[in-house]
């Protein structure tokens, strides 16, 4: 598959979910509150597959990353993976094909049986065999063969250097799973799951179509062997289809906490109420990696032309999108790669600089390009709504240089198919990583047209930098991810748009919530507390 059906957040998992066309309903399925022993915590990233050889979307990853353990994990605010289920990890040769895993003894799964090497080789070679077409399989492709060997090693030979695969074995498509309940050539029911994390899943509720998980609950896992251990006993994942809806029942009480769902601007005055000291809600704010872009799709006759698409990133005003569409909540991006991740640079700032029209028009006319340039651009979902893509037009059409025409599809799934077809001029994107490197928005966003199908690839991206990159096993040698981001701004196939901060809002109630937001995207239910009396 794609890493699209993960990272742009695919089919009804959406983080920036503002409409429910196409998807079921979770609020039809599931009201009221739960028990007030339960931490209840409410998101929009709807989700349908929760096995991980087939769950591959934000909402998924959520629950797999506290029920399942891998054998590398990101403990908070680590941008380098740490051993979790394994003892130890490491290369063996210098050219990185060769990965060893020494499994910890004494682990299990929460239904008592043993987690061992075997348990691990058959999770990856299950993994590799299913290839669901929206599994993360793709994630494990360097890997040649695996095995397992005396002492609980585990040996993973790779038909590539891949310096990256032990933040991609970190993710939650590293799911270690119990050989003895899934079966090896297909998914596993999602009320069957069997991990060894924090937590177990004790009841799913469905959406109205009998089949998407509507409420997740889960409860500390008796039989969990690790550092993480849970500050609640029970926890409950509530779905729902617009941050609308999340809201409504975080004002109401039933759920104690929002992820990074919530509409920007009433995330801003929840925080605006929490400085003047009103309201019953408190918002943690932090850093993230989630990032937005505008793609532009090269094989159309128009914005397949170069001088059209830098002429467009020579308008984006990101500065009035950041404060003005998204109230603060986001953070002007100038490259492929965020801030905070190794190897991120200014590229586009440093090309372009601030919006000019007179650049902008001195661009075309040095490409014989006819003004006004007619532009269509499309969007789904966001969390600003047609907000964002107005600003757009604002921005383009200024100087007369630009007509735009902006469309919605808001049907996500006629929206995927909608780009891979190629049917879209330009079009927005949202993006989160699997896992803490800058391959991440690298090799799945720019390499052979990469997740968003815009036809752009270049030889000296594709074949040279990214594989001498990714042979690197220090990752914090980001020299040639610069390269890469200085071409990409010159060629302008992507335009990154911005970068997400975290607003997580709580209850006053709830604890430890600051203590989990970073640039990971893993939200740890563990690290979550409740206190008493707290007005």
């Amino acid at each position: 598959m794609s890493s699209a059906n993960r990272l742009a957040v695919l089919g009804c998992a959406v983080v920036v979910a503002t409409a429910a066309s196409g998807c079921a309903s979770a609020t039809k399925a599931v009201t009221g509150k739960d028990s007030p022993s339960v931490i209840t915590m409410g998101t929009t990233n709807v989700t349908s597959v929760l096995d991980p050889a087939g769950a591959y979307d934000a909402g998924s990853w959520l629950v797999l990353n506290n029920t399942f353990q891998s054998l590398l994990s990101f403990p908070p605010g680590a941008t380098v993976p740490q051993p979790d289920a394994a003892q130890s990890c490491g290369f063996t040769g210098a050219d990185a094909t060769t990965y060893e895993c020494t499994v910890r003894s004494g682990l299990k799964f929460s239904n008592g049986h043993p987690l061992t090497a075997e348990d691990v080789v058959f999770s990856v070679q299950r993994m590799l065999k299913i290839n669901d077409p929206s599994g993360p399989a793709s994630l494990l492709s360097t890997i040649k063969s695996v095995g397992s060997a005396d002492g609980g090693k585990v040996v993973f030979h790779l038909n590539t250097p891949d310096a990256v695969l032990p933040a991609k074995l970190a993710s939650a498509a590293g799911s270690i799973v119990d050989h003895q309940v899934f079966p090896a050539d297909g998914l596993l029911a999602n009320d069957k799951l069997v991990g060894s994390g924090p937590y177990k899943i004790d009841s799913i509720d469905t959406m109205s179509d009998g089949e998407a998980p509507a409420k997740v609950r889960l409860s500390a896992n008796s039989e969990y062997r690790g550092e993480n251990k849970p500050q609640n006993g029970s926890f409950a994942l509530r779905y729902f289809n617009t941050p609308d809806e999340l809201k409504s029942a975080l004002e109401q009480g039933d759920v104690d906490l929002a992820d990074n769902s919530m509409e920007p601007a009433a995330a801003a005055r929840i925080k605006d109420d929490q400085i003047a000291g009103k309201g019953d809600l408190k918002v943690a704010e932090g850093e993230s990696a989630e990032t937005r872009f505008l793609v532009l799709n090269t094989k159309d006759p128009v914005a397949g032309n170069p001088a059209v698409r830098q002429a467009a990133a020579q308008l984006l005003d990101r500065k009035a999108l950041a404060h003005t569409v998204y109230a603060g909540t986001v953070q002007p991006l100038y490259s492929l790669v965020p801030a905070g991740i190794t190897g991120h640079n200014t590229a586009f700032f440093d090309r372009y600089g601030d919006p000019s029209t007179e650049k902008a028009r001195r661009i075309l006319s040095a490409a014989k390009v006819q003004t006004p340039v007619k532009l269509t651009l499309t969007w789904s979902r966001a969390r600003a709504g047609v907000a964002e893509m107005n600003q757009f037009k604002k921005d383009l059409e200024a100087g007369g240089l630009f007509q735009i025409t902006v469309k919605q599809e808001p049907d996500w799934k006629k929206y995927q198919a909608g780009w891979k077809a190629g049917i879209y001029q330009g079009y927005t994107v949202g993006w989160t990583p699997d896992y803490v490197d800058p391959d991440d928005f690298v090799t799945p966003i720019v390499v052979d047209g990469g997740a968003f199908h815009n036809g752009w690839d270049d030889q000296r991206v594709s074949t040279r930098l990214v594989p001498a990159s990714i042979k690197l096993t220090d990752r914090t040698a980001g020299g040639a991810y610069g390269q890469i981001q200085n071409i990409v701004a010159e060629a302008a196939p992507v335009i990154p748009l911005f970068q997400a901060k975290s607003f997580y809002v709580s209850r006053n109630d709830i604890t430890g919530v600051d203590a989990t937001v970073d640039t990971t995207g893993v939200f740890r239910l563990w690290l979550i507390g409740r206190t008493e009396n707290v007005g």
